[in-house]
């Protein structure tokens, strides 16, 4: 009866530091690291704004064993969209639950194993001039049990460290990616790409004159045809219809070119009663122009300004190489134009 009394008290007394404990513990919990992105404040959302986009930073597959992931809910990069995972060390799934462009992500967290418990998730970002503040945060409320390890365990020193390699990896990822960018962007000018690399001699065969500007689409639109079937007929491969610009006349709104088509440089003996002419080999800078023929002047208006900013001089010749043909593709908008200057 003695033993059974002093067991009791133990008991209780257990019971009440349990209690204790419970009533010492945190109700709730925040844990949230941030860092400075030397990128724009969408180039930080765009990695974290989709549950895809954060397994390219994301530090739980280096923490965890034989990680698979399965999509399910909405589309990813939308609200609703769901992710789960399995591992040998832990099961759950995170789901979008808010999205701010440029400005914040919600998640909740669902913890299926090595215990159950739901908390959220949240992305801040802080433009800073050309650069941007993330912050990475969790947070959630303690149950029972949570309120009484809570006395002993530090959520902050055991989830920051790595809330801190995630961070750093997005970091990593997101300058990367604003880097390779911005990269190709210095390439463009008025939102057209510029390509520069050397370019053979190449011979064209086809009608040179000098037209106004009013008579092109008929000049190019007889001719072209002329060359094509008089290469053919001669047993000549022809390329793409393409006009060959020797001037471009702003006061008298004429053009002096030749419209014909692209041939092999050993053809000329076989090609006769139309002008054969070889553009030099040269350095050429190229812009891939898509949409109707009347808006190519934009292109090359971005083209002299990509000349003058690099300080480069014409070498005889303007091409323009039309690979779509109108009569195949109804769609101007996907009609290539390809604008080629050659230079000095």
């Amino acid at each position: 009866m003695r033993a059974l009394k002093t067991i009791l008290i133990i008991l209780l007394a257990l019971a009440a530091l349990v209690v204790l404990l419970w009533l010492m513990g945190p109700k709730d919990f925040r844990v949230e690291r941030s860092t400075v992105v030397n990128a724009p404040a969408s180039a930080v959302y765009a990695n974290i704004s989709t549950l895809t986009a954060m397994d390219k930073w994301g530090p739980w597959k280096e923490m965890e064993h034989n990680m698979t992931s399965e999509m399910s809910g909405s589309p990813d990069g939308q609200v609703g969209a769901i992710s789960h995972w399995k591992s040998d060390e832990s099961e759950g799934e995170q789901e979008l639950k808010e999205l701010v462009p440029n400005k914040s992500v919600r998640t909740e967290l669902r913890f299926l194993s090595p215990w159950a418990t739901t908390n959220a998730g949240t992305f801040d970002i802080e433009e800073m001039g050309d650069s941007a503040k993330v912050t990475w945060g969790i947070q959630g409320q303690n149950d029972f049990m949570g309120r009484v390890m809570g006395v002993f365990m530090n959520m902050d020193e055991m989830v920051g460290p790595m809330f801190e390699k995630g961070l750093s990896n997005l970091k990593a990822v997101t300058e990367t990616e604003a880097a390779a960018l911005a990269t190709e962007q210095a390439k463009m000018v008025d939102g057209f790409e510029i390509s520069i690399a050397d370019r053979p001699a190449m011979a064209y065969y086809g009608t040179r004159k000098t037209v106004k500007w009013s008579d092109l689409e008929s000049f190019f639109g007889k001719n072209f045809g002329a060359a094509f079937g008089a290469a053919k007929a001669a047993g000549v491969e022809p390329g793409t219809p393409s006009g060959v610009f020797f001037e471009w006349n702003e006061k008298d709104q004429t053009a002096d070119l030749l419209a014909g088509v692209p041939v092999p440089a050993d053809s000329k003996d076989k090609l006769k009663g139309m002008t054969w002419y070889e553009t030099p080999a040269s350095k050429a800078y190229t812009i891939d122009y898509y949409g109707s023929y009347e808006g190519t002047g934009k292109a090359h208006e971005a083209m002299d300004k990509k000349l003058k900013a690099d300080g480069v001089e014409m070498n005889t010749n303007v091409v323009e190489e039309y690979v779509t043909d109108p009569s195949a593709e109804p769609d101007t908008s996907k009609w290539l134009t390809k604008v080629v200057y050659l230079v000095k």
